[in-house]
């Protein structure tokens, strides 16, 4: 690609935690693409990003109807898809969710691939930018029946604003509701997503929901979806903490351990 560049968005001062962190993992695998911050206006960390030569571009969220904004409240969206599996901390706005797809509008790039903010790269990703719009990686966490729901954590895409205006056309739309917001949401308007392999967005509950597939030397990039590594009163701690540690790890210091294995897995036979 001529312009490429990496996409995440920070809509509180919790994300933007996330963030910064994810910045420093794409310097310390050596990304020759530059990271760019889809910001609202609640959105914290943005000097100490800039400071890591990320670019900041303010946005809102899309132009959505009062019917629209009322159905996917926060409290609207839980009652109606409980979150079963984990928790979402309190700082989670699902309508902020629709703020990525604003990476649309953004000019002068061929490809983004977009990074949710509590990601941490592990290993060179690069390669993603010569994947196709639209690429994403399946939502696989607890059962290997789940690689054909997308995970819209990690995704590549190409911007373009006619894009974006037909987005819109078709997410607000009467009476519709997407029941995890975003996800749901691209999935339904990229029917034929190309699947991405899982070890570019392994969902962190792979460690011990399927620790026959963590495998460190293929994993090049952990997603904290539900429960953040950040967090003081994290309830799976107990089944996380290398993961925790890790993330504190790059964060804090600027490092990677060699490698981090699950001690969920069986036991190889003699």
């Amino acid at each position: 690609m001529s312009r490429g560049a990496y996409v995440t968005l920070v809509t509180n001062a919790e994300y933007g935690r996330g963030a910064l962190a994810l910045a420093r993992s794409l310097k310390m695998v050596g990304t020759a693409f530059p990271l760019v911050v889809l910001a609202t206006e609640r959105a914290g960390a943005l000097d100490a990003l800039a400071a890591e030569g990320a670019r900041i571009v303010p946005v809102e969220q899309p132009a959505l109807s009062d019917d629209f904004r009322s159905r996917h409240t926060r409290e609207k969206q839980h009652a109606a898809q409980p979150f079963l599996k984990g928790s979402k901390p309190k700082f989670h706005d699902p309508l902020d969710n629709f703020c990525k797809l604003r990476l649309w509008q953004l000019d002068g790039y061929d490809r983004v691939v977009f990074l949710d903010a509590d990601t941490l790269v592990v290993k060179p990703i690069d390669k993603l930018m010569g994947y196709p719009e639209f690429s994403a990686a399946p939502n696989v966490y607890e059962s290997l029946t789940d690689f054909h729901r997308m995970n819209s954590g990690v995704f590549v895409a190409r911007p373009d604003r006619d894009t974006y205006a037909a987005m819109l056309r078709h997410l607000d739309r009467p009476d519709h509701f997407w029941p995890r917001t975003d996800q749901t949401f691209l999935q339904d308007f990229f029917p034929d997503w190309y699947g991405l392999p899982w070890c570019f967005n392994t969902l962190q509950y792979i460690f011990f929901n399927l620790p026959h597939l963590w495998d460190w030397r293929q994993i090049r990039l952990v997603h904290y979806q539900y429960e953040k590594p950040w967090q003081a009163d994290h309830p799976k701690r107990d089944k996380l903490q290398p993961l925790i540690d890790l993330w504190h790890q790059v964060n804090d210091h600027g490092t990677l351990p060699e490698r981090v294995d699950t001690p969920f897995a069986e036991p190889a036979e003699a």
